[in-house]
């Protein structure tokens, strides 16, 4: 879900602009609570002061499966899984699960030589290649009535792949000069301001003659007014460049016909049962793992250890499943991946990542349904790209092809704290009826490699934030199944009473309510309470 970050914020700020006067809030938000701390968090902080002292806990076991995870963090080094059952280095699957030294967990998308896929094509890219070849200059009468369901499906990708890959040149070249003025005034007005740590306010309250000044001055507010008045510039330009990277490596890699990283890991594309593929390095060396280590820190980061940030559960373990690149990650991985979880003990499993097209969804759908009826919890991120899940499909996901939604899947969307009245994030996706709550998204301060803490945005972070409270609750209330953990966090959500807000993507108003299942943000507080109180009912 890292994709068209800063894209995103263009679009959306353009009918939802950040109001005047709008303060960053303090780094630790997510866990703060509304009426105390003034930000729209989910209490987790008040519920370990007031519910949680003196009570026993178990710990739960939560799987992170993303882009890889720094595992040495310092402040996360102390959560991450260890397979006891499997002796590190001895080149030999001590545990007969198919695994050869999974200490930590599994790297999906990497080669036996120890080499890691990086960046891959997108879904559309790959199915657009598979099926050029059968239907290209065709026309629907060239085909029986059974082939002509998989012909529509061509056209869409044709359609999708064409049109997306023509954007990927033309924003491409809106992001360099974008990134050419941002770089050129930031480092002016750092220098005029004498600090490394650039505000929106610090641009505004500038007061000058010179025309330099006053141009840049002029760019760097509307880019602010465009997209986030509360981050330094440091972090807008961090999206921008992630944006930048993105689209650039359209023409060599996600848009390219010819690219195929999956020889990397050598595998057989074919056959989706596979087990053993890839390796046991779940850092992924050589790769970008900052996505999946923030994740992973949103959840688990080592609570009242002094260093960084707390994270959302106190008594958790993270098990370190890596399938997710830099590009589309492909249905082959994400299904072995939740077997994989749910296989090794995992009660959890967070996902914050989703593609458009999913050629292989039956198999996706009977790993979910594995995860089911072994009692797993599934968390979901409902994607950035400011459209509506009830209408646009997601993957995966647990409601297109199928007649009902599963009771152990929990999509979630990116709330904001709240401050000037903004309380979606503006590039989140919605769903009245297949995005389940919302919880916070929007500058989320957590783990970057090397020991290292930065902000990011995205229902990624969304995601984590619900996965860290469902695991709260199973920790403390361990005879909770999925389907209760589900409805205690959709009923206690907190609710902000009909007040209507932007619609992302569209700039309508709307009542907040409209854009979930719950129609609230996720509140540990309240959840805890719900769950003690059903626990006592279960006693008489």
């Amino acid at each position: 879900m890292k994709k068209y970050m800063l894209l995103a914020l263009l679009c959306a700020g353009l009918s939802v602009q950040a109001q005047e006067g709008n303060q960053a809030p303090p780094k630790n938000w997510f866990n703060l609570d509304p009426v105390n701390d003034k930000v729209n968090g989910v209490s987790t902080e008040k519920a370990y002061k007031e519910l949680l002292v003196g009570k026993q806990s178990k710990k739960v076991l939560v799987a992170v499966i993303d882009s890889g995870i720094d595992v040495l963090h310092e402040d996360l080094k102390d959560v991450v899984w260890v397979n006891t059952d499997e002796i590190p280095g001895n080149g030999i699957d001590d545990d007969n699960n198919g695994y050869i030294d999974d200490i930590h967990g599994w790297n999906f998308i990497g080669g036996k030589n120890g080499e890691n896929v990086d960046k891959d094509t997108y879904e559309v890219t790959r199915e657009y290649k598979r099926l050029r070849p059968k239907y290209e200059g065709k026309t629907a009468d060239d085909f029986k009535r059974k082939e002509r369901a998989e012909f529509e499906y061509w056209l869409e990708v044709k359609e999708a792949y064409e049109a997306d890959a023509n954007e990927a040149v033309g924003q491409s070249q809106l992001l360099r000069n974008i990134d050419m003025q941002l770089t050129r005034y930031k480092k002016l007005f750092e220098a005029y301001l004498f600090t490394d740590e650039l505000t929106y306010e610090d641009v505004k309250s500038v007061s000058s003659t010179d025309q330099v000044i006053l141009m840049g001055q002029n760019i760097l507010t509307q880019l602010y007014m465009m997209t986030d008045t509360t981050i330094h510039l440091d972090t807008l330009s961090m999206y921008l460049q992630q944006d930048l990277e993105h689209y650039a490596a359209g023409a060599d890699y996600s848009y390219n016909l010819d690219y195929n990283p999956r020889e990397i890991v050598g595998d057989n594309p074919n056959q989706l049962d596979e087990k053993g593929y890839g390796n046991n390095d779940v850092i992924g060396k050589g790769t970008d793992n900052f996505h999946g280590t923030h994740v992973a820190g949103i959840i688990a980061a080592k609570r009242g250890n002094g260093l960084g940030i707390d994270g959302v559960a106190n008594n958790v373990e993270i098990m370190a499943i890596r399938a997710v690149p830099d590009g589309d990650e492909r249905d082959k991985d994400v299904a072995n991946a939740i077997r994989y979880a749910v296989d090794n003990g995992a009660q959890v499993v967070n996902m914050s990542f989703g593609k458009a097209f999913s050629p292989n969804t039956e198999y996706v759908y009977e790993a979910i349904q594995y995860a089911h009826e072994k009692g797993v919890i599934l968390v979901h991120a409902a994607g950035n790209s400011a459209a509506d899940n009830d209408e646009v499909p997601n993957f995966p996901n647990d409601y297109f092809g199928r007649k009902g939604n599963w009771s152990h899947w929990i999509e979630v969307g990116a709330s904001s704290w709240g401050g000037e009245g903004n309380y979606v994030g503006n590039f989140s996706n919605y769903g009245k009826d297949n995005v389940d709550v919302f919880a916070p998204g929007v500058a989320i301060y957590s783990l970057a490699p090397g020991n290292e803490y930065k902000d990011a945005q995205g229902t990624s972070m969304a995601s984590p934030v619900t996965a860290g409270v469902a695991a709260l609750l199973l920790s403390y209330y361990p005879d909770l199944n999925p389907e209760q953990v589900k409805d205690i966090l959709i009923k206690s959500s907190r609710s902000l009473n009909n007040l209507e807000v932007s619609q992302p993507g569209t700039g309508e108003m709307v009542k907040f309510s409209d854009l979930s299942v719950s129609g609230g943000i996720v509140n540990a507080y309240e959840a805890l309470k719900m769950a003690e109180s059903m626990s006592l009912k279960g006693k008489k």
